[in-house]
């Protein structure tokens, strides 16, 4: 799999998955500027200290709106206008890429102008209009695998976005449904994606460790969520060859108002992200 082209100018970088470890990080919803730019600079100095972008290139995350909630009553976030504002002034004050979920076509162009990887969220990856409309922006496009798909399906999602002629297509690993409230994680399914996209020999495959220890459907109208769990998830995934890391970080995760019960704390994230990269040192990656 060749080289992804991520960010411009200050903040751009060419993620190679067979050399670096990428690194997705942030809160789940926007809260805030001062909570954006507290988060992306703490995890931007710990990235740095432990490698860099010559190792661990690191893209800001953040969501304007979470529109795929089980209730009516879960905080949805900021509005698309306000927080593309400030993901995009975080993008510029601490030079670092940001990403962010859109859940319409029509949104696609708009987020482009002010976010750096398009991310297409698990519920919708099979949405024909929204991937194609992702790809057509020419920004890298991070598809999460649904909870309802088998690994290799996702090569239909791969095409559809290689189609516009985008080759900077990344996927997510976050969990399939398991039949009692909780997801589980089938690590062989890491290989098996990034096999997928033969015409571009293969695509990275990223592990989304947060979300992954979602309970669906535990609480009603909050997500339940074992984060204990997260640091195991990541390992694992590390240890089997994944590309990258997908985890959300909160200076107190209790107090996040979308899925308090699976964010990481941002103070546990060094120790793990020093273990992650002794794994991959272990496997000679």
């Amino acid at each position: 799999m060749g080289p992804i082209s991520i960010g411009s100018t200050k903040r751009h970088f060419d993620f190679q998955p067979g050399k670096q470890f990428l690194l997705i990080a942030g809160p789940c919803v926007i809260e805030s500027l001062d909570l954006c730019l507290t988060i992306a600079g703490t995890v931007k100095e710990l990235a740095a200290k432990l490698g860099g972008n010559a190792v661990i290139p690191y893209v800001f995350k953040a969501s304007f709106d979470k529109a795929n909630r089980s209730s009516a009553k879960s905080h949805r976030g900021v509005d698309i206008e306000k927080g593309l504002e400030i993901l995009a002034t975080v993008g510029e004050k601490m030079a670092l890429p940001v990403t962010t979920d859109i859940h319409e076509a029509d949104q696609a162009a708009t987020a482009a102008k002010a976010v750096d990887i398009l991310q297409i969220p698990a519920f919708l990856c099979r949405q024909t209009d929204l991937l194609v409309a992702a790809g057509r922006t020419g920004k890298p496009v991070n598809v999460k695998k649904g909870q309802f798909m088998a690994p290799w399906e996702m090569g239909n999602a791969v095409e559809k976005v290689l189609g516009t002629g985008n080759h900077g297509v990344m996927l997510t690993e976050r969990g399939t449904f398991f039949g009692y409230n909780r997801l589980v994680n089938d690590m062989t399914g890491i290989p098996q994606m990034q096999a997928l996209g033969p015409s571009v020999g293969g695509v990275p495959v990223i592990m989304d460790a947060t979300h992954s220890t979602q309970l669906p459907g535990g609480l009603g109208h909050a997500t339940a969520g074992q984060r204990e769990y997260v640091p195991l998830l990541a390992r694992s995934a590390t240890a089997a060859g994944v590309n990258g890391l997908f985890i959300e970080v909160h200076p107190e995760p209790a107090k996040s108002p979308s899925d308090a019960a699976t964010i990481l704390a941002l103070k546990d994230l060094p120790q793990l992200l020093e273990q992650c990269l002794a794994i991959r040192d272990a496997l000679g990656n």
